[in-house]
């Protein structure tokens, strides 16, 4: 019966998707955000990822959706990137093991740079924003229940053979989001959705608790004061956490704050030292391979880490790190191509916070929008430092609509530049039933 229904609901979609080329991107966001193909069982063997991206992108070229290419410092990082993945396939130790994740990544991109042109006003931005947001408070809510229910007994997990399956992903994911729920709640103008997204905020907080994961714990740590520091009502807040702490600190079992003790005695933790001597082994791989790096996760084979790193190979587990997955999949100069797509995504969200505050400069939402993206970029680079979620598309998502924020500079300069692109589109129309383009007035026919 599942099946039945993801593929209903996915399929009348795409017939929606191929008059508005933005549903299609939104039906595609949430595919690729939630996976719901996972929760159902097999969907009749559809690929149905392949077939939402194929549509949307017919229906972007059949609409002429993008009639020019936008393209910006944060674009053009992101296409070097997309060059450098390839370049690093190419060069890769061990093609047939790389070239899975190569072609997931590019993918992602793709989708990535196809949001960066088609978000072009504030409602769209929203739009995959909401998208986002209830995607993971879903899972935030699910996870909450369960926590209550078994008593933090237990971890809470995503959904099984996806990105979001392991406890520490789904944490790190759902810390990411916070921001972007309070950003939301100040948007919404209706009481009965700013009381929804803090119910779903508060149901984040006790799941990424509830994960278990101690990269999420410092996630929400790094939140907490990134927040605390930003805000303008710092006593009020630094007693609301005394106040809600308390409780939650007797609830919590003891399983819980043993496990989240170790993270001051991480050097005789094992799961971590093998973590460290992964990360010796990427940082092997880059200095033999500086340029294109060993190939992405080719680091993770046994037999080839023992080539650079003999001592370390058997022990090595997987770097679970955003920045030595890159390094050593990528090398050095990959990793400077990747921190800059970030770096430059979260300093755009700082000009934009700065905008907000100079009146008549852009719309008050741009510098709140500026505001809480970049916490959420922060919080994410935090937590990627324990987790291999360098192919999320959430934090790159938020990138992405930083850069399509900042060439919404006002409304009316919004709507001038759609009304110029649809005039442009339309001209040879209007000029044949003799509509003066330039004017907007009807012109006399020299012919009666």
């Amino acid at each position: 019966m599942r099946d039945v229904l993801i593929v209903f609901v996915i399929l009348s979609a795409l017939v929606v998707a191929l008059r508005f080329p933005f549903a299609g991107l939104l039906l595609w966001a949430w595919f690729t955000l939630v996976t719901p193909h996972q929760l159902a069982y097999g969907a009749f063997g559809i690929p149905l990822n392949s077939l939402i991206a194929g549509t949307t992108i017919l229906s972007i070229l059949i609409n002429g959706a993008i009639s020019r290419f936008r393209l910006d410092l944060t674009i053009g990082i992101m296409l070097l990137f997309c060059a450098w993945l390839l370049l690093s396939q190419h060069f890769s130790l061990d093609p047939t093991h790389s070239a899975p994740y190569t072609d997931r990544f590019l993918k992602t991109m793709v989708f990535i740079l196809l949001c960066t042109q088609m978000v072009t006003s504030r409602l769209r931005l929203h739009a995959l924003l909401w998208v986002l947001v209830l995607g993971l408070g879903f899972f935030a809510v699910k996870g909450a229940i369960f926590t209550i229910l078994t008593f933090g007994q237990y971890r809470v997990q995503g959904i099984d053979e996806t990105l979001m399956g392991d406890n520490n992903h789904i944490g790190i994911m759902l810390a990411t989001s916070l921001p972007l729920i309070l950003y939301l709640r100040g948007e919404a103008s209706r009481p009965i959705v700013k009381q929804g997204l803090m119910v779903v905020f508060l149901c984040a907080v006790l799941s990424i608790i509830g994960t278990h994961s101690r990269g999420a714990f410092l996630s929400i740590i790094v939140f907490a004061g990134y927040f605390w520091l930003k805000s303008n009502h710092k006593i009020a807040i630094a007693s609301l956490v005394v106040l809600l702490s308390i409780p939650l600190v007797a609830m919590v079992p003891s399983k819980w704050t043993e496990r989240m003790s170790t993270i001051t005695e991480a050097t005789q933790d094992e799961s971590f030292m093998g973590r460290v001597d992964a990360w010796y082994i990427n940082t092997a791989f880059a200095r033999e391979n500086p340029v294109t790096g060993a190939g992405l996760r080719v680091p993770y084979q046994t037999e080839l880490a023992k080539t650079v790193d003999p001592a370390r190979a058997p022990r090595a587990k997987a770097a679970h790190s955003i920045y030595f997955e890159i390094l050593g999949g990528m090398g050095i100069a990959g990793l400077f191509i990747f921190l800059s797509i970030i770096g430059t995504g979260f300093f755009s969200a700082l000009r934009l916070q700065k905008l907000g505050r100079k009146e008549g400069q852009v719309p008050p939402w741009v510098g709140r929008f500026g505001y809480f993206s970049q916490i959420s970029l922060a919080v994410f680079c935090i937590g990627g430092a324990s987790a291999s979620l360098e192919m999320w598309d959430g934090y790159l998502l938020v990138i992405a609509l930083i850069a399509s924020a900042s060439h919404i500079t006002s409304p009316l300069g919004a709507n001038a530049r759609q009304r110029g692109s649809v005039r442009k589109r339309f001209s040879w129309r209007l000029a044949a039933r003799g509509i003066d383009t330039t004017a907007g007035r009807r012109l006399k026919s020299p012919i009666r």
